[in-house]
């Protein structure tokens, strides 16, 4: 695996116009490599630079929520096998969807119990992946853009990153946090005129 992970430089160097191509690609067979989302948009920022790095890595996350979704559906027994996972790690804790979001920067939770959990909070395809692409947007700009830059930082300053997070996310899971609808929040030109 590690030669791999070396040979992915020069074949994306090399591929020319199939570069974006091949690290879409990269998004979506990550998991089974067993290498974490923000090495990818990290390398994504570092061969494509921040504008299109974030744009190849939404695209390749969202894709891989996408196929997620079916692939869960399609073998059910996966699915029991995720939902057990998801129980002993969050022992069964229900999350807001604000949570969700701030669990999706964080780099050592699990992507894919965090889509079980977007799944079980929707109820249709199409709201699941409004939200999935919605929830993509600030981690992949964070990890494209800040990735390098969190990973180098002092001890105390990634601990200090991480409190702000976590306070953040202790927050939107108190009672009475105010919740938004997709609706209200991205308001559609002609209800608001």
């Amino acid at each position: 695996m590690n030669d791999f992970i070396e040979a992915v430089p020069t074949i994306i160097e090399r591929a020319g116009w199939l570069a974006p191509l091949i690290f879409i690609l990269l998004h979506l067979i990550r998991p089974f490599l067993f290498i974490p989302v923000i090495v990818v948009c990290i390398a994504g920022g570092y061969f494509f630079g921040f504008f299109y790095g974030s744009m190849y890595s939404l695209i390749g996350l969202t894709l891989m929520c996408f196929f997620f979704y079916k692939f869960v559906n399609y073998f059910p027994s996966l699915r029991n096998r995720m939902a057990k996972m998801k129980a002993k790690i969050f022992k069964n804790r229900q999350l807001t969807l604000g949570q969700v979001m701030i669990l999706r920067m964080l780099p050592f939770v699990h992507f894919h119990l965090l889509s079980l959990y977007l799944m079980e909070m929707t109820s249709s395809f199409k709201e699941y992946m409004k939200y999935s692409f919605g929830g993509l947007i600030i981690p992949s700009l964070l990890f494209t853009s800040f990735g390098q830059a969190i990973s180098e930082m002092s001890l105390y300053g990634s601990l200090f990153v991480l409190l702000v997070l976590f306070g953040i996310f202790y927050l939107l899971g108190q009672k009475g946090t105010i919740t938004y609808k997709w609706e209200k929040f991205f308001a559609s030109r002609s209800m608001s005129e």
